[in-house]
């Protein structure tokens, strides 16, 4: 069925007209991005599932090329790319309203908005008799699905950003105020909401998104809720001003865990059997444990081609064509996670070579999948000349179209990760997760400890440190967590926002930990092979500045900040921002739960 939602995306794609796509655009430029001849396209149920593809590849690519993960990766400094200007600037806290890449994520949220905002409208408003009312709902609430996690990038990035509904209104007067990062939390949850209750519970076709995709969302939106918020359903008032008060709002923390099960324990996903599977070309696109993916086509032009791979892979021998990620590395400290982790719960120091060594390519590890002779595998830092600073990103790099037969020029013909299964088991157990106050470690040092021994928590966290052969765990502790959603996600552009949920309410704790990383670090000796640290290499790391609390959002791009003079920042940094009128609310926890 991936041919046929990629068929039709190809077709709808010569008629969108996307803004955003120049250096200077700005998504406040938009004209109508959404042209499809609304009074005659939409005739049947058909037509209307079809007008939804774009939102599954076009309106990303953006994101998807660069930003998934320079802002997931790079910010959080599971990524070290000392010379790719897209990178740096966010891993070193050296951005700018005008830094490479920043306007690429903020016009890529706003262009998947605004082409859900008319696919709903259209849908609305130019549905012929032949539309069933079913189709329509369906219709809708698959376009706010993609709405709504494009907000929640926006209110997790910026912590602000304008919530509108009607992309022609916004075009006649752009002028508009920001709203808060809680109103977009809200408006993004309102969107899954709607989509979990109003989504089939199977996918009407592989790739596309269905109910427990929603809730699986939800589960991530609702820990991220929980931080901002103090108790209860959010009303306008009951925001959280106190980012170090150790405590999350019961009510989203309850939420996300109902949220999870409903996945786990209703929804048509499982683990994959082994690791490796995840990111095999032959089984990664639509496999049991993902839940929502980027569909890309192989051969494809741009705009509908996974072109992400271009920048992480070193060399023309992994991947065809163009190959500039020879100086894209796994960060110093990401790869003493895989390497040597202090599991201080266990006392013991841990490899982690199953995940370690399909995320990250070191000296010696080798690949037959990148060779087409099987008595000749690929053995990297052998074959060819290692990275000279660090060990190279594995994961996404598949080899070449010679062993695999969908790479191209610019496009792996593989899909993005946007959400899995084991994702979700670790939103239930972070929903678990309570301060319980200090202890004093194995080595002395007093610690802030949250925890969980919830059964079911520890049940689905083991899963997945049994899958990567790892040692079990009694209890799970936020460091548990916080290794574990690093090893195992590393590169799936997730991490920089587990850790701003994290600063929600423990933001000292969030500034320290990013100011005692390992940035920009060099760390591969040529003449032993070893991965190691440089004796002159000091904190913050070369051209890194020390990051202070206004580093946990990003500036809004000079060119709509200077179009909207509302979306100028104080001498703070600050964006002023004003709420948001929400209507009545579409979903309640009836109909959820």
């Amino acid at each position: 069925m991936k041919t046929t939602i990629l068929k039709y995306t190809i077709a709808l794609a010569g008629v969108v007209t996307l803004s955003g796509c120049g250096a200077d655009d700005s998504f406040l430029d938009q004209s109508n991005t959404y042209q499809l001849s609304q009074e005659n396209f939409f005739t049947s149920d058909e037509a209307v599932s079809q007008a939804l593809l774009p939102l599954y590849n076009y309106v990303w690519y953006m994101f998807n090329d660069k930003s998934y993960y320079g802002m997931g990766d790079g910010r959080s400094n599971n990524i070290t790319a000392q010379y790719s200007d897209y990178i740096y600037p966010y891993t070193n806290f050296t951005e700018s309203g005008a830094s490479n890449g920043l306007n690429d994520a903020w016009v890529s949220f706003y262009t998947i908005v605004a082409q859900a905002n008319n696919t709903i409208n259209n849908i609305q408003n130019y549905s012929s008799s032949g539309v069933s009312q079913t189709a329509k709902t369906q219709g809708v609430a698959e376009a706010r699905f993609m709405r709504g996690l494009a907000y929640w990038y926006v209110g997790s990035l910026w912590g602000c950003g304008v919530l509108y509904e009607n992309t022609q209104e916004l075009v006649n007067n752009y002028n508009v105020p920001a709203s808060s990062r809680t109103d977009i939390f809200e408006f993004a949850i309102r969107d899954m909401e709607y989509a979990a209750v109003n989504l089939p519970a199977s996918s009407p076709a592989s790739g596309r998104v269905n109910k427990y995709a929603a809730y699986a969302m939800l589960s991530r939106l609702y820990l991220s809720m929980a931080g901002v918020t103090t108790t209860g359903r959010y009303d306008g008032t009951n925001i959280q001003t106190n980012f170090i008060s150790q405590s999350r709002n019961p009510y989203y923390l309850n939420a996300a865990k109902k949220a999870a099960l409903k996945v786990i324990n209703e929804g048509p996903y499982q683990l994959l059997g082994n690791y490796a599977s995840l990111f095999d070309y032959k089984t990664q696109n639509n496999n049991s444990e993902s839940i929502f993916q980027l569909q890309w086509q192989s051969g494809a032009p741009a705009g509908l081609a996974n072109s992400m791979t271009r920048f992480l892979a070193w060399s023309t021998q992994v991947n065809t064509g163009n190959s500039w990620g020879g100086s894209t590395y796994c960060s110093y400290d990401l790869w003493k996670e895989f390497k040597e982790y202090n599991d201080k719960t266990l006392d013991v120091t841990i490899d982690d070579p199953i995940r370690r060594h399909y995320s990250v390519a070191s000296y010696g590890e080798v690949y037959p999948e990148f060779s087409t002779d099987p008595e000749k595998p690929y053995i990297y830092g052998e074959t060819e000349s290692a990275g000279s600073q660090g060990a190279n990103i594995k994961k996404y790099v598949i080899g070449t179209n010679a062993v695999n037969g969908i790479a191209a020029n610019n496009n792996s013909g593989i899909n993005t990760y946007m959400m899995r299964l084991a994702e979700v088991y670790l939103n239930y157990v972070d929903a678990c997760l309570e301060y319980v106050g200090t202890e004093v470690d194995i080595h002395g040092t007093e610690i802030k400890l949250w925890q969980t021994t919830d059964a079911t928590a520890l049940e689905l966290f083991n899963a997945i440190r049994q899958r990567a052969e790892m040692p079990t765990k009694s209890k799970v502790t936020y460091e548990d967590l916080r290794h574990e959603y690093r090893v195992e996600l590393a590169f799936e552009g997730l991490y920089w926002y587990f850790l701003l949920r994290r600063g929600y309410y423990e933001q000292t704790e969030v500034v320290n930990y990013v100011n005692n990383q390992y940035r920009n670090a060099s760390y591969y000796d040529s003449s032993t092979h070893e991965y190691k640290l440089s004796d002159s290499y000091s904190l913050p790391g070369p051209s890194v500045s020390v990051a202070t609390a206004r580093n946990l959002v990003l500036p809004i791009p000079d060119t709509d900040a200077t179009k909207n003079p509302l979306l100028k920042s104080d001498a703070n940094g600050v964006v002023p921002t004003e709420a948001y009128t929400f209507g009545e609310r579409e979903v309640s926890d009836a109909d959820l739960f």
